[in-house]
Order: C-alpha cells, then structure tokens, then sequence
C-alpha cells in the first residue's frame, strides 16, 4: 500500500497521476472526461492506469481527488432549490447586495444582474435578534418559525440556508433554528452560516453559505457515490479532495462544505507546479495552466501560492480562501470567428469542449479552434498521447480556412493571428496576478503546463519578459501532480474587531488556540496527530475608520515575542506595496484565523541520466513550421529520450504523450536533472531570482 494516485478531472480529459511513495516513479494517463457522471471518467481512468502500472486497484493506499462539479453546477445554472431563512427585516438581502456594477461608466446600463442563488419567494423571516456583542435582544419566536417552514416545504426547496444577523458573534439561534428545520425537512441538507462562516458582514455570509447550499446536494451525490465505487473498485482507501486554497479534506467535510472545492481545479495545478519547480531551485513563479476550455494563471511568492479571500466562479464572488487564480476563456478549443459587424478576428471564450472538439480531432467539428491553428502552423504533431490520437491536418486547415477567408488574408496569417491573439488574452491575465497587484513579472519564472500550455509558453515568457520559461516533466497531467503531493488542510475563522487599544496580545492569543483548536477537530479526525501538524495564523487588519481589511501572515511565536507590533508594521508594509502608502492611525483587527496543513510527505521527483548535452538520442525527424516570417525547417525530439543537460536549440518541438513543447527561434531550451525544459532567449544574460 504504497501507492498514491492523483486525479483531476477538466473540460476535456480526465488526467491521473500514480506514484510510488518509496521510489518516486510514476504512471501517468488521460481519458476523457464524462460531463454527464464525472465518477465514470474517474473510475474507468484508475482501471487503466491500475492495469498500465501492473497494479492491483487494492494496493491504493491514497487517493487524492481534483473536481469541477460545484464549479459546473455554478457555471451551468443547475445547482439546486435553495430555501433561505433571514432575520426578520432582512429578506431582501440577497437582492440589494452590493453596489457594485463591473465594468466602466454607466456599465449598469447593458449589466445583466445576476439572478440570487436563493429566490425572493423562497426566502423566509424569522423573528430574532442578537447583538454584534453576542447578546439576545429577542429571542427567536419557534413557533412562528414551525409555521413559516411548513410554508416554505410546499415550495419544494432542494437545500436550506440559515444565516441570522450577528451569528458570527452567537450561533445559538441558527443552531436552534437548524434543529426545528431539521424535523420539517429531514431528507435535505441545511448549512448555517455561523458554521460555513462565521465573520462580519451579512451579505457576504448569507452568499457564501447559499452558495454552499446551492452546490451541496449535486457535490454530496457526487462524493458518495465516487466514494461508493472506489471502495468497490479498490476497497478500503484514503479518499480526499482538493480545497479551493490547494490542502485536501476529507470527504465528510466536502460534503458538508463544498463551498470550500468551488477552485479545486485550478488549485491542484498550482500545487504541482510549485512541487516540481522547487526541486528545480525556482520559488518565485507565475503560474499558466492551460486546458481544452480555459487557461488558469496565479502568482508563487517564495514557495507559496498567493491566497485569496475571495473566490470567483463566474458572476458568484463568495467569501472562501482560494488560491488567487485568475481564469480567461482562452484554451486548445477555444473557437475563433470573425463576426460579420467588425469583421475583426476574436478567439473565445466559447469552445468546442470535448465534443465535438476541434476539428483536427475527427469527431465532428468544424469549427476552426486554437488547436487548428497550431496543427496548421505545423506546431502540433499529427499523433498524440502516445499515438492513441491522430489528428486531421486537412480537417484542420478546411476549418481555418473559413477565418481567412473571412478576413481576406492566408491560411497560414490567419492561423498565426488565432495564435497572436489567444496569447493575448493569456497575456491580459497574467498582467492581472503580477502587475496589477505590484510584482513585476521580470522577476519570476513562467511555469507552463495542461495539455496546451507549452505550446504557448515560449511567446507568453517573451511577452512578460518572464524567464525562465519552466515546462515541466508531463505538463498535461501535472494537476494530477498536484493533487497526489499536497496534503490535508483545516481553516476555522472568527470576527474580532477591535482597535489595538481595546484588546491585548492575551485575547488575541488565547482567540487563536481556541481556533487551532476548532481546525484541529477536522485533521484529527482525517487521522494526523498534533505532532505532525503546521499551524499558519492570520490576521485581517486594517486602519481604523477603514471599510476592507488585510490578511497578515504570523506564527505564534512571533506574536508572543514581538506582540502585535510586528503584525502592525506587517501591515503598513502590505498597505504600502499595494497602495503606495501608509497611515499614521491606529490599527484594528477584523478577523483571525488559523489554518492547520498535516506535515507534508516529503516526495521527490525522479532524476533523470546525465546526457552530454546533445539530444541527438531524442531526435525523431525534421518538421516545417511557421517562425513568423515563412515555413522553416525545424526539429521534433521525443521527450521520453532526453537526458540531463541536452540543449535543444529553437525552433524545435518536443513531443510527449500528454503535451507537446514549441521552442521558438532564437530560444535554447536545457533540460535540467528532473526533466523540466529550462527555455532561455539565447542571449539572455538576466538570472531570474529563485
């Protein structure tokens, strides 16, 4: 039972990662995914792999799972009936909001606003009250509560929200009110706010826990039955799943909270990227996962994924850590089409999904996609995973075709203009994570990998001036890598507010513990002791007579050694790199938190045989592509043959079963001892920091 498998489930393939805990080798493999029943994608994907690696399915020891199911069921509309109980005078909530309309001037004119999770009509009122001290002011009317939910059970509601004012504070009446729902509705789930999150702010906690209830019965089907068939399949095994901010949890508690998997996805990518590149020396990255839909991007300071409080899926923006990722439409199916009003080429967010898929792929699409665009440019080879798929050049070139027609150019322009402009889009969002939030992108190392980054990753570090580039050993499936070598993590969080001169280090500290002590109940009941536990705090701080706060990262023994100096001077830090400045004012605090990580597993990847520099092993055969100015001579090397130290000189591709690696002209490409490709510029003299 050595076995950990890592498994995460995109648009387009369903990709798996085995590892052997001992030895570090590992088997890796795609299947498409199944959008009607993910489970089937999951299941049939640990046969083959099990049978690929001559390993029985009992010997899993560990199973770690990457899911887009609550992500979908937001994105796609088809979470479930949502029931929601508000304090008296409050039932509008959801529908006033925030005033906040994206977009420029007068943006409110052509904004849709989206329509709440929880529907006015669906949304009751129950008489209560209690203080943002914690105090009752009245107490909660149970009987008039029985009626309203006898009520709200004819309307045929799939899940129930309570979310009271000041529950953060006292969550005795959202407890209560919870039992009395519990009896009228025994078959549905019913998620309290004061549980899901208990922090300031009212409509901020209602969303968040709505949305929670929104996705809980399709996520908890879903987990169950997952779990149901890997017992069947492989008996009694760890099974976990990827948080949004990239720990696991354990399925109990992502069937309670799915809230907390809305960034699953993205997350395992990053995690990965940040296990490989590591053991390469590089610690400060930005992050490009591209997929078959989308491309994901984030930003890695000094080892560590920047962390959001806030996650976005679509038009929903709740209150949950995630891993700060930012996501564009920009993917292998992205489909382009010149629209007849500008005649100008655009390139997504609409895509060909898996089926039918690009048209290179033979299934039954036509329209011309990003994938066409690279077949035709001769940057895709015609055969890939392992030559278990052929792509159809013609098909490919017919599809684009259509686009050049439609702007009056060549085929081969206007192949080269989807490329020019889907990396564009990449571009914009990388901007978004680095500069935009105060990095300058000079000085971190792109990471590129899903199946379509490395392709893009070349021209994506010369536009950011990002180097090196970093392809890591299988780009296509190191979500998958992510998800088998990250570890269970726990969060519990409280509202405290209040000014410096108003607390003391004492409360402070003794409100931590009693927070570690909360995370704690998660992870010891996953089967990790106290000793072998990380315990990270955190403190949102803000000026006072300020409306937001900012999260600031402190130990405990930093606390009792410097007090709340250091969090303070931390913060006018943070102010200043991300406003330009700070305020002589007194501090206050909002929040704290504690989050528990299980000691990391230490796993390391294998290294690869020393070469003597030339790939000469590796060579398949000469390929045409395009370098901007004409068809050239480039060459194609398989990747599975390359060694420590080789040089690839551009223009080249590198070819492997999950991926394929365009080197552009003027670009040198070394492989280091774990398989990364290290792409430089060849006269590039600048060391990017690690």
């Amino acid at each position: 039972m050595t076995h950990r498998l890592g498994v995460d489930v995109g648009g387009t393939f369903t990709d798996l990662l085995l590892m052997n805990e001992k030895t570090g080798q590992t088997t890796r493999d795609k299947v498409p995914s199944t959008p009607q029943d993910p489970s089937i994608a999951v299941i049939e994907g640990i046969r083959r792999i099990c049978a690929k690696a001559g390993l029985d399915p009992s010997e899993l020891a560990h199973v770690m799972h990457g899911t887009t199911v609550a992500t979908n069921a937001v994105l796609e509309g088809k979470g479930a009936r949502v029931g929601l109980i508000v304090t008296s005078g409050y039932r509008q909530i959801l529908q006033v909001a925030r005033s906040f309309v994206p977009g420029g001037l007068a943006g409110w004119i052509i904004w849709p606003k989206p329509e709440p999770l929880a529907a006015l009509e669906d949304t009751i009122e129950a008489t209560e009250r209690i203080d943002a001290q914690g105090a009752v002011v009245l107490p909660l009317d149970e009987d008039r509560l029985k009626e309203e939910l006898l009520r709200l059970r004819e309307h045929g509601i799939e899940a129930l929200t309570i979310s009271f004012m000041n529950s953060f504070t006292n969550p005795s009446h959202e407890q209560r009110a919870g039992a009395i729902a519990h009896e009228i509705f025994p078959d549905i789930p019913i998620s309290l706010s004061s549980k899901i999150l208990p922090e300031i702010r009212e409509y901020e906690r209602t969303l968040t826990t709505v949305a929670n209830s929104y996705v809980r019965p399709i996520a908890e089907r879903y987990l169950k039955h997952l779990e149901q068939e890997t017992a069947s399949l492989a008996g009694q095994l760890r099974l976990h799943v990827l948080r949004s901010d990239g720990g696991l949890m354990g399925i109990e508690t992502a069937t309670q909270a799915p809230v907390s998997m809305l960034m699953s996805g993205p997350a395992g990518g990053v995690s990965g990227a940040v296990w490989i590149a590591e053991q390469s020396g590089y610690r400060n990255l930005l992050t490009l996962d591209m997929g078959g839909t989308s491309t994901d991007v984030a930003l890695v300071q000094d080892g560590r994924a920047s962390i959001g409080r806030e996650t976005t899926v679509g038009d929903l923006t709740i209150r949950a850590s995630s891993v700060d990722v930012r996501t564009v439409g920009a993917g292998g199916g992205s489909i382009a089409h010149v629209p007849e009003l500008t005649k100008a080429l655009r390139v997504g967010p609409q895509s060909a999904g898996a089926v039918p898929g690009p048209a290179a792929y033979g299934h039954g699409g036509t329209e011309p996609t990003v994938t066409d665009a690279n077949v035709v440019l001769g940057y895709l080879p015609t055969s890939l995973l392992g030559g278990e798929m052929s792509l159809d050049r013609d098909a490919a070139f017919t599809a684009v075709e259509s686009v050049a027609k439609a702007l009056g150019v060549e085929t081969m322009r206007a192949a080269a203009g989807i490329i020019d402009i889907v990396n564009e889009n990449m571009f914009g969002a990388l901007r978004l994570v680095s500069v935009q939030q105060g990095y300058d992108p000079r000085n971190y190392a792109l990471i590129a990998f899903g199946g379509a980054g490395p392709l893009h990753a070349n021209a994506l570090g010369s536009l950011m001036g990002s180097w090196p580039v970093i392809i890591p050993p299988s780009p296509g499936v190191l979500c998958a890598y992510g998800d088998a070598t990250t570890e269970l993590r726990s969060e519990s969080s409280r509202t405290l507010i209040r000014r410096f001169s108003e607390t003391s280090l004492e409360e402070v500290v003794g409100i931590l513990a009693e927070l570690t002590h909360d995370a704690g109940i998660e992870i010891s009941r996953e089967g990790v002791d106290e000793a072998h536990r990380n315990v990270l705090y955190e403190i949102d701080l803000r000026y006072h007579g300020q409306g937001f706060e900012v999260p600031i990262s402190i130990t405990l023994d930093e606390l009792k050694e410097h007090g709340l100096a250091l969090a303070a001077a931390r913060f006018d830090a943070e102010h200043e790199r991300l406003f330009t400045f700070a305020l002589d004012s007194e501090h206050e605090i909002v929040n704290l938190r504690s989050t528990i990580t299980a000691v990391s597993t230490r796993l390391d990847a294998i290294k690869l045989a020393q070469g003597d520099g030339d790939p000469a092993q590796a060579f398949v055969s000469t390929t045409t592509l395009w370098t901007g100015e004409g068809m050239e001579e480039g060459k194609l090397y398989d990747r599975t043959k390359l060694e420590a130290g080789d040089v690839i000189i551009g223009p080249a591709i590198v070819s492997e079963m999950d991926s394929t690696t365009l080197l552009l002209p003027k670009h040198v490409g070394t492989i280091d001892e774990y398989g990364c490709i290290i792409i430089q510029p060849a006269n590039n003299t600048q060391e990017t920091e690690r």
